[in-house]
């Protein structure tokens, strides 16, 4: 919800029974607590005020991060959007609203240490969760805990990529049969979609949606073909030992200037020790898994894969409604995946066959 925060979009803020059913505030006081309860096993280990973190562009200082998490949950939850109304952390708004701090400045800021940091997220998980104990809900309030937990879900993500990126241990447990390593089909079956026209995002009474999921509205979507699971570590290492890096035609000029910048002649997180390949997962140099989906690509190199393999990326539309067939076999959650824009950005413009990176 873009700038609702802002005086003159206050006056205009949405009707928020659209956003009808709403959970129960017990059910939600339980999520935010498993989200708040993660958020503190994935921090942990930060002990002093400036962890040495390089300024990257999908990364933040973890500090600031953990701040911004606490002062999101408080300005929406408990303020009611109102930078009128004070919060408990001196200057939080000046140091923790994303949507007025640009991120490369986030290094240079007087942040609090992190005992305060600890401090202030504590204050404020607690208030949430003994406001969400007691209180009945009305509409703003159910969108607003939604919106801070499902907010507090993405960050406590975002954490464990910036480990992965870092190269810092991961401090949880992978649940059983969810390993990065867990196997996928050997075969890559495609799935048959006839042309249709489908309903593409959220209706009123529907429950929660974000703002970028609304309203729903009707696309014309031809006939395709698409891989019913993820490229595999097997099938993206055909790629890379038969000289797809090297090969300039199967990139774009953008693509391949990122290639160039970055010295690539694999994926960055993976190494060749002799003849056998070994990919880092955190801290750990693992076996490369052949049967793992194949992970840390850009789109640039998804991209160039697909030219490679004589397919291309699906756009989200098509994505969307595959998932949504309930097609047997039909493979995804395991991990993050590229879509097209739209075919128009595809270097491979014809063609109905679409894959999965």
């Amino acid at each position: 919800m873009d700038n609702i925060a802002e005086p003159m979009a206050r006056a205009s803020w949405p009707d928020f029974s659209l956003y009808r059913p709403h959970p129960a505030a017990t059910d939600l006081r339980d999520w935010l607590g498993e989200a708040c309860k993660l958020t503190r096993v994935l921090t942990r280990f930060l002990r002093n005020a400036s962890p040495a973190v390089p300024m990257l562009q999908i990364v933040n200082p973890p500090l600031w991060e953990l701040g911004h998490i606490a002062w999101f949950q408080e300005f929406w939850l408990h303020r009611g959007g109102d930078f009128d109304a004070p919060s408990i952390l001196r200057h939080a708004d000046r140091r923790h609203d994303s949507a007025r701090v640009a991120h490369d400045t986030r290094w240079s800021l007087d942040l609090p240490d992190a005992r305060a940091t600890r401090a202030y997220v504590e204050a404020i998980f607690e208030r949430s969760l003994s406001l969400l104990d007691c209180d009945r809900l009305t509409d703003a309030r159910a969108y607003f805990a939604q919106l801070a937990l499902f907010h507090q879900d993405m960050h406590n993500e975002a954490f464990c990529y910036m480990w992965q990126t870092l190269g810092y241990a991961m401090p949880v447990a992978w649940p059983a049969g969810s390993e990065p390593g867990a196997s996928i089909a050997a075969d890559i079956e495609d799935s048959e979609i006839p042309a249709a026209m489908i309903s593409l995002g959220a209706r009123p009474g529907s429950g929660f949606v974000f703002d970028n999921e609304k309203w729903a509205h009707e696309v014309r979507l031809p006939a395709f073909r698409i891989a019913r699971r993820a490229v595999s570590n097997a099938e993206y290492r055909g790629f890379v030992d038969g000289g797809g890096y090297a090969r300039r035609e199967l990139w774009s000029d953008a693509g391949w200037a990122m290639r160039e910048r970055l010295a690539l002649d694999h994926p960055r997180y993976w190494r060749r020790d002799a003849d056998a390949w070994s990919a880092r997962r955190f801290d750990r140099w693992l076996p490369l898994a052949a049967h793992e989906p194949v992970m840390h690509v850009s789109w640039h190199e998804a991209e160039a894969y697909c030219v490679w393999a004589g397919r291309r990326l699906p756009s989200e539309v098509e994505w969307e409604c595959a998932a949504g067939t309930g097609y047997d076999r039909w493979d995804y959650g395991r991990v993050w995946e590229w879509t097209l824009v739209s075919r128009e950005t595809s270097r491979r413009k014809s063609g109905p066959w679409a894959i999965r990176l």
